[in-house]
């Protein structure tokens, strides 16, 4: 039944036509994939069964071109929900019934007739794909283009810090569309805009009106009272039963105190394509739970020779995250006219190449908005140039989200405050000194120094006690990490659903 209503779901939109093969041509496979659809709570809602290209035997240059499809950035996701959160605003949320199959090919791409569905008065004929099909490789792109474009032709403009979102402003009506391959949060700031921009894109495409928003790219949101509520627990469960620890012990903490890893001291793991899968998914799970992203950079820098070291690493990021499986991130609303960052570094602790380690996190008013736990590119040969590289890398990042919050009609108009424990990179930002140990770091120092000097940074002092970004640079004791998890709104769920709707 499932095959029957994809296949004629493909046919009403012509998607292809059949022709005689012509000599010479490449023709890719036609496939059949299956699987279970499943509710947000895990439970089964329907078999779904989708014709597919093989976009493996596609070639460059003749039967596929150019690619790159954007999908919308966590930041921004973030972002958008804090400003309608803080504004009231109801969030929606849609889905586009075989997006895929609405993108337009320019390319010419002959496929084999689907199996069991070949024509049986030309069963040698092939079908030349007019539309794109699921599996080609300039699918993705061919879809965002004929979204993109139909989103510009009703009064959408198209972000220039993200792609992904659509912004529609037509004097004090407001709405901001974030589009991730099919999935669709609309958020407005009335009622009839939103029946309105949902009337205009099923009239283009075939949309499923999911109601408020709920579940997105594997995230449940729940709205109460307060705020908003985010969480992968689902995920976080499927990725405990993967490796098989869906009752393990529980741990306090995602990493010990000690010292970093090292990519040489222990024997190598015996199955490392489970550990680099499980890797892998753990760093998806920082969407919502930013207090385990600098474990996961840990033991992401080992993917290439994983060590026996490096999975107890991640086994103990996995009993962290069984303790605390019902953690999410919050959001509440709060005001959006002032950008707060925390910066910083621990100088070189990598003990197999002494490159540090720099982490950051921005909140737009009380809402943790984006953060990063990183090793730097290249060595510094004091503390102070490591935390300078972390300043200047919270300031891009601010200055990216000051921009975007321009474009969402949301600016700020006062400075972005970075803290930082350094008191030497506090003096570099501001004064203009220029001497033999900061002449190879000048770049850094003159971006930041000239964000000061503009108005639009500033970077102040905070006592290492109160250095949030502490919990992306390094294991620390229980009191201050739960302290600094709860600093970034990383809790349990509300204990009352009353307002939720």
């Amino acid at each position: 039944m499932a095959m029957h209503d994809e296949y004629n779901a493909l046919i009403k939109n012509e998607t292809w036509d059949l022709v005689p093969r012509p000599p010479n041509v490449n023709v890719i496979r036609s496939m059949w994939i299956f699987r279970h659809k499943e509710n947000s709570d895990g439970s089964f809602e329907r078999h779904k069964a989708r014709l597919v290209g093989d976009g493996v035997g596609q070639q460059v240059g003749i039967d596929c071109g150019e690619t790159f499809s954007p999908v919308v950035k966590p930041a921004t996701i973030h972002t958008v929900l804090s400003i309608a959160i803080s504004q009231s605003w109801h969030i929606h949320q849609l889905d586009v019934k075989n997006a895929f199959l609405h993108g337009e090919l320019k390319e010419t791409v002959y496929m084999y007739q689907p199996l069991g569905f070949r024509n049986p008065q030309h069963p040698d004929h092939v079908c030349r794909l007019r539309k794109s099909l699921y599996g080609l490789k300039q699918a993705p792109r061919a879809w965002y283009k004929r979204f993109a474009d139909y989103a510009s032709s009703i009064g959408f403009c198209q972000s220039k810090c993200d792609n992904s979102l659509f912004i529609y402003k037509k004097d004090s009506h407001v709405a901001y569309l974030l589009l991730y391959v099919d999935d669709i949060i609309l958020t407005t700031s009335s009622d009839t805009l939103q029946q309105s921009i949902i009337s205009l894109l099923s009239s283009e495409f075939a949309m499923k009106d999911l109601g408020h928003l709920h579940y997105f790219l594997g995230i449940a949101v729940q709205r109460h009272a307060h705020g908003l509520f985010l969480s992968q627990k689902k995920y976080a469960e499927e990725i405990l039963s993967r490796a098989g620890m869906s009752s393990c012990k529980t741990c306090p903490t995602p990493v010990d105190t000690k010292p970093k890893l090292s990519a040489t001291h222990s024997v190598p793991y015996a199955d490392p394509s489970l550990y680099r899968s499980l890797a892998g998914a753990l760093q998806y799970l920082t969407f919502t739970r930013p207090d385990i992203s600098y474990a996961v950079q840990q033991i992401c820098l080992f993917m290439h020779n994983p060590m026996d070291t490096h999975m107890h690493a991640l086994r103990r990021i996995l009993r962290y995250i069984r303790g605390t499986i019902h953690y999410g991130l919050h959001l509440y609303p709060s005001s959006t006219s002032s950008l707060i960052s925390y910066t910083d570094a621990d100088w070189g602790g990598c003990p197999d190449t002494r490159r540090s380690t720099s982490g950051y996190c921005v909140f737009l008013g009380d809402n943790l908005l984006s953060w990063s736990s990183k090793r730097q590119p290249t060595l510094s040969r004091s503390s102070a140039e490591a935390e300078y590289r972390g300043v200047a890398n919270v300031v891009s990042e601010s200055c990216w989200l000051r921009n975007l919050l321009v474009e969402l009609h949301c600016p700020i108009h006062k400075a972005t405050m970075v803290y930082c424990d350094n008191v030497s990179a506090i003096y570099l930002s501001g004064n203009p000194v220029q001497h033999q140990r900061t002449k190879h770091i000048e770049m850094d120092i003159h971006f930041v120094r000239e964000k000061v000097a503009r108005g639009q940074v500033r970077v102040l002092h905070v006592p290492s006690k109160h250095q949030i970004a502490d919990i992306f640079t390094k294991g620390l004791p229980l009191i201050l990490f739960q302290d600094f998890r709860d600093s970034l709104s990383i809790r349990p769920p509300p204990a009352s659903t009353a307002g939720e709707y």
